[in-house]
């Protein structure tokens, strides 16, 4: 049966490319802005030489992507860009975020150890494939959770650019947020962004694995909720560690506090997330190491840690689940 038409499948690619190419020269800083630009306010913010920029744009004019304002020289978004950045996420995750995996597969099946210290992911591209995905996918429902539980500090465990935590403090203008990261280049688009968006007074970015918190959970201590988006399922396939982690959270939370872990499972069987499932899970098993939980077996890594009950909340990432757990 025919997934998709070819028109259809051509059209993904094309966006997909032309996306990634404006992630790759930092032009998505003012794409996604959501205002009015030119083709010198892309060069500028890009660093790239206003020819090349043009060019770029005209692009983006000519496949849809941009749309002129009626002021020469200015374009705007179009109206289905969101949507279309978000389809792209997909595209951008499986063939750029994991590009050093796909290039040297032969390597990775022949001596997975050696491969995996020598070829490694860029993870400024997995925070960009990850944002463009999650905005739509799982930021709604993590944002709802946050706002009914009136949550004011929160900390964002593997925040990448700060997508989610900007959203947030964009969202009540009391909140405070600290974003963790490893990535430096992902932290400096995280204060660069925050800067941007006017709220670097209220979010803090801190350079460091998630692991550390063990030793210093200074990051998480006395936060509302904390969230991790797609980083936990690497600490959770060892079980000391996951406890430890966990642990770490589930003391360092204010009273009335909770976890909110949107991750995935391994193998869904839904016909509908099958396939992304599958990719998602062995990427992870054969290039990374990685075994993915079940859906059970996450939620009795939660009860092991202490947290009093998790809930499990539908997300639109296949193969993807939001844990809430309280604790």
């Amino acid at each position: 049966m025919q997934r998709h038409t070819p028109e259809s499948m051509a059209e993904a690619a094309a966006v997909a490319t032309l996306l990634q190419i404006g992630a790759e020269i930092g032009a998505d800083q003012v794409l996604d802005s959501g205002g009015t630009f030119s083709a010198p306010d892309v060069a500028q913010a890009a660093a790239v030489p206003l020819a090349g920029v043009t060019a770029y744009l005209s692009a983006l004019l000519a496949a849809g992507l941009i749309v002129e304002t009626g002021v020469p020289g200015d374009f705007r978004t179009a109206t289905d860009y969101a949507d279309l950045r978000h389809q792209a996420g997909y595209t951008s995750w499986a063939m750029h975020a994991n590009g050093p995996f796909i290039d040297n597969a032969r390597a990775f099946l022949t001596d997975p150890a050696v491969a995996a210290r020598t070829h490694r992911r860029d993870g400024q591209r997995v925070a960009v494939s990850s944002r463009w995905i999650g905005e739509r996918a799982f930021y709604p429902q993590i944002v709802d959770q946050v706002v009914a539980a009136g949550a004011l500090r929160v900390t964002d465990l593997g925040a990448g650019a700060g997508g989610l935590l900007i959203k947030l403090l964009q969202q009540n203008p009391e909140r405070t947020g600290t974003a963790v990261d490893i990535n430096g280049a992902a932290c400096a688009a995280a204060r660069e962004a925050a800067l941007t968006a006017g709220v670097d007074d209220r979010l803090t970015v801190v350079e460091r694995p998630i692991e550390s918190l063990v030793d210093d959970p200074g990051p998480v201590s006395g936060a509302d909720a904390v969230l991790a988006c797609y980083v936990l399922h690497d600490i959770v396939a060892d079980p000391e560690t996951a406890q430890n982690v966990l642990g770490v959270l589930r003391d360092a939370l204010a009273p009335g506090g909770f976890l909110a872990v949107a991750d995935a499972v391994a193998y869904a069987p839904q016909a509908q997330e099958r396939t992304f499932s599958a990719l998602f899970t062995y990427l992870h098993a054969a290039f990374m190491g990685i075994a993915l939980p079940a859906e059970q077996e996450w939620l009795d890594t939660f009860g092991k840690a202490g947290f009093s009950r998790t809930r499990t909340v539908p997300i639109g990432l296949p193969g993807g689940r939001l844990f809430v757990a309280a604790k």
